[in-house]
């Protein structure tokens, strides 16, 4: 049992993050994005965004797609939709 808390314990922190929390509404407006254009938009640098991107691809919140020397991110709206509530759902889906 104490490996099913862990793995919720490491999505709540995830998303326990107001810059992750942003990434995330970001993609969700916006659809899938590469680093180099969510940064701007984070006022982040690359390297900055880049951790925060691999702990949110770590809790399997994001789904990363390369397309050549890219990689596009998106969220994984499976697995958002088992972890949050419908009201929470809202924030990050484009229709509600």
């Amino acid at each position: 049992m104490d490996s099913f808390f862990e793995k919720y314990e490491g999505k709540f922190k995830a998303i326990a993050d107001k810059k992750r929390l942003k990434i995330m509404n970001i993609l969700t407006q916006k659809g899938a994005m590469c680093v180099c254009d969510l940064a701007p938009l984070m006022d982040m640098s690359q390297s900055k965004l880049s951790y925060h991107l691999k702990i949110l691809l770590d809790a399997n919140l994001l789904i990363k797609e390369t397309k050549g020397t890219w990689s596009y991110y998106q969220l994984n709206q499976k697995e958002l939709n088992h972890l949050l509530s419908s009201e929470l759902c809202c924030v990050f889906k484009p229709t509600c």
